[in-house]
């Protein structure tokens, strides 16, 4: 028997995708995973991600590209797709200074796609991330959705930003309920390589020093993973409906079922203290390389959560300590031969 929903998660076998994916197939809902298991960082943690959720028989994988995905409309039909979360990017906002075709081809023309195939399947709520980097040189905080975004600092940002606007013109002109999220510095196991916590967590066990941006004068909304996916199941059946605002925090659009949510966990925590809070669960003290702020980087983000809160009822919740507590715990069982080098 079909449930009453199949979801597509694209970037299945990305960080967040991984988790969205595990947890919507925990209540019993069929995924079909989309990812093209690309270089970006070691493809061997795609693919055991993917294993994990291929031990589920309510899980179909898709090797394929978004910028191709169109050839599977035809399947996603049969499959009774009615749900989209798209989570599938290009992703850092460092790497998008030198390799800014990659965001171009993915961020850009592979959600022109899923719109489309999207438009064409009339699906009950497409949804899709954003990121708080759309907020860009905004210095009032917490950001509000319906705070004004016209001063990106990167091109991953620009794109995002493209994203929302592309996505808003689908919902006006074809009526498509639409989501957009914006995460806030997600964190926890099963995360990439590149992100701040992984790379800390690595060099301080190998011994090595860990470069602090801003000489560590930085504020970030740290948002774990398991929160994040929470708050993603729970808006899926929160659907958009033209002039429908839920309170004056809305950022439904006027013309359109869209509307944008921060997905964040609402107290910012300083830079130092989370590196200080990693060094006491390492037991080891890192050796710290202070540095100046990276181009295309903000100094501060924070987020207000009043508009998820009031269409879902929740927060995320997940202390600081315990967080970093779940991601030591997976990455030492994980890379059990990861150790300091004066060991």
């Amino acid at each position: 028997m079909k449930l009453s929903k199949t979801v597509c998660v694209t970037g299945a076998a990305g960080f967040i995708g991984f988790h969205l994916s595990k947890y919507l197939l925990e209540l019993n809902i069929p995924v079909i995973g989309v990812d093209a298991l690309t270089d970006y960082y070691d493809v061997s943690l795609k693919h055991d991600r993917l294993k994990i959720l291929e031990q589920d028989n309510n899980f179909k994988f898709l090797n394929e590209r978004i910028e191709n995905v169109q050839a599977y409309e035809n399947l996603f039909r049969e499959l009774n797709v009615n749900i989209i979360v798209h989570l599938a990017a290009q992703a850092g906002v460092r790497y998008s200074i030198d390799n800014p075709s990659e965001y171009v081809s993915t961020n850009l023309v592979g959600t022109a796609n899923l719109l489309e195939i999207a438009k064409n399947l009339q699906v009950r709520h497409f949804l899709a991330a954003s990121t708080s980097s759309v907020y860009g040189a905004n210095t009032e905080m917490p950001f509000k959705e319906t705070d004004k975004c016209d001063t990106q600092m990167s091109f991953y940002a620009a794109t995002k930003k493209a994203n929302e606007a592309m996505s808003h013109s689908y919902s006006h002109i074809f009526g498509l309920p639409i989501t957009m999220f914006r995460f806030f510095t997600v964190y926890g196991p099963w995360g990439r390589p590149d992100m701040a916590l992984f790379k800390f967590t690595k060099k301080m066990k190998t011994g090595d020093p860990i470069d602090v941006y801003n000489h560590g004068k930085m504020m970030r909304d740290f948002t774990y993973v398991g929160d994040l996916v929470k708050a993603i199941t729970l808006l899926i059946d929160v659907i958009p409906a033209r002039n429908q605002p839920v309170c004056s925090c809305d950022s439904l659009s006027p013309v359109a079922p869209w509307r944008t949510v921060n997905i964040g966990n609402a107290h910012p925590t300083a830079l130092m203290d989370y590196i200080e809070t990693l060094e006491t669960q390492l037991n080891l003290v890192a050796e710290k390389n202070y540095m100046e702020m990276q181009p295309g980087d903000v100094p501060a983000t924070s987020a207000n959560t009043n508009l998820l809160m009031e269409l879902t009822g929740y927060r995320p919740n997940t202390s600081i300590k315990d967080g970093i507590t779940k991601f030591v715990n997976w990455y030492n069982k994980y890379y059990p031969n990861d150790q300091a080098k004066n060991n």
